[in-house]
């Protein structure tokens, strides 16, 4: 019997050699296999939709497009998906999964920092990022720019896949065992259904405690890193009180005050905490790979960036107030290549940090 699990970069390997993971737009680039999933990449042409939509039982992604496309964008030179805007873009890679083998989606963390709604539908899917056993197919991605418009072109990387066999999701004993045996976090571990974590308001050598997206920045060219200075896209959020007002409909990126670890034969998924907590959202854009934030890949622990919208009303947020979790499962197998080890990897050992494609401000401390 095949080890349950999430899939590690070798098999994924193997998937696509046999042809289960394929692309007839472009071949692989092994730069997409990351240790625990593949990005994604664009393909040539982008949907203007009246709408988010899922194709539903029986249907396809194409068929549902001749109902909500408004006009289409060729992407082929680069072009700009517009702030508030949604659009559907069919991806380079198709699928053709065994039947024991199931996937889940997720934007990229580059993604994610920049407020850029990113899910993945499929046809006969009834659930955002979730593909099922067997599914055979192609995959398209949902893009909803919703505080930059951002300048794409194929080929780029929004959104990763995690293939899976069975499951392998750590209990809560579980859990505290592995926290006992290798520190899953520094300080307390809050364990109640995964491992929660909550956000820093009280950093030390610093009342800089995250960023509030400005409302009419310019484009961003996502192909542009380390290029454009935050300033001009970001106001900073600073405070000595512990607290801060989230308003309605503000993008913040703020920090958790714990450094999280995860071993190599492990893989962790984001997720939110309870509805009931308050009048936001920290946006799960959230896979975390075998090795993030561990020694054995030259990690000290990293902080989780949080990705926070306020929702109706006005909310304070205060210092520790556990606002998200993350959940475990144990790897099929260990993978070859893990986060931070000799691949490119730009948030191991992070602290409060913008995406990859704003320049470093010295001023600030990385408060890991």
């Amino acid at each position: 019997m095949q080890p349950t699990g999430v899939l590690p970069n070798q098999t994924l390997q193997a998937m696509i050699a046999r042809g289960e993971i394929a692309s007839q737009t472009a071949p692989i680039d092994p730069a997409q296999i990351q240790p625990a999933s593949l990005d994604l990449r664009l393909g040539t042409v982008a949907y203007r939709v009246r709408a988010s939509f899922l194709a539903g039982k029986d249907a396809k992604v194409a068929d549902r497009l001749k109902e909500f496309e408004m006009h289409r964008v060729d992407l082929t030179s680069g072009a700009v998906l517009e702030k508030g805007a949604v659009y559907v873009v069919p991806l380079m890679e198709q699928l053709a999964l065994p039947a024991g083998i199931q996937a889940v989606a997720n934007a990229k963390s580059s993604t994610g920092r920049l407020d850029l709604l990113t899910r993945t539908i499929t046809d006969g899917g009834v659930e955002f990022d979730r593909i099922p056993p067997g599914y055979g197919g192609p995959i398209y991605a949902e893009i909803c720019p919703r505080s930059f418009s951002v300048l794409v072109r194929p080929g780029m990387r929004l959104n990763q896949i995690r293939f899976r066999r069975g499951q392998a999701v750590l209990g809560d004993a579980e859990l505290r065992d592995l926290h006992d045996k290798v520190t899953l976090v520094d300080g307390p571990a809050l364990i109640d259904d995964g491992l929660g974590f909550s956000v820093d308001l009280k950093p030390q050598d610093t009342d800089l405690v995250g960023y509030r997206a400005k409302p009419h920045a310019g484009v961003i060219d996502l192909e542009r890193i380390d290029h454009y200075d935050p300033a001009d896209y970001w106001e900073d959020i600073r405070t000595h009180a512990g607290r801060i007002i989230l308003d309605p409909g503000a993008f913040y990126i703020l920090v958790s005050r714990e450094a999280v670890h995860i071993p190599p034969d492990y893989a962790a998924e984001m997720a939110p905490y309870l509805a009931m907590v308050g009048e936001f959202r920290v946006h799960y854009a959230g896979f975390f790979d075998p090795g993030f934030g561990n020694s054995d890949a030259g990690g000290t622990g990293s902080r989780g960036v949080l990705e926070v919208r306020c929702h109706e009303a006005p909310f304070v947020l205060e210092h520790g107030q556990v606002v998200g979790r993350l959940v475990y499962e144990r790897m099929a197998e260990r993978p070859t290549q893990i986060y931070g080890a000799g691949i490119a990897s730009n948030y191991q050992g992070q602290g409060l940090k913008l995406s990859k494609h704003f320049r470093a401000r010295c001023s600030v401390s990385r408060l890991t």
